[in-house]
């Protein structure tokens, strides 16, 4: 999913965070070991979620691009609501 971002001869690119406060590494380094992982292992993991989930800013600047759609507000409010009470 995220090969992209490999460079050209297949090595990852490295992160390091300077000063984290020692009460906030220690709740990571024990949820890394809860979750049988090392430090390293776990923080990857985490931040390729936190990449791999588009914030609101990224989905509105993508769907402005997009065309269509004729309903205003308030229709699209009562549409939505109508498929929910269906459900």
């Amino acid at each position: 999913m995220f090969w992209h971002f490999q460079r050209q001869n297949g090595a990852m690119t490295s992160v390091q965070v300077k000063d984290v406060p020692e009460e906030v590494h220690a709740v990571l380094r024990r949820r890394a070991a809860a979750a049988g992982q090392s430090l390293q292992e776990y923080l990857k993991a985490r931040l390729i979620a936190e990449a791999s989930t588009p914030t609101v800013d990224e989905v509105l600047d993508r769907a402005g691009g997009r065309a269509g759609g004729r309903l205003s507000f308030s229709e699209a409010v009562e549409a939505l609501q109508a498929d929910r009470d269906r459900r």
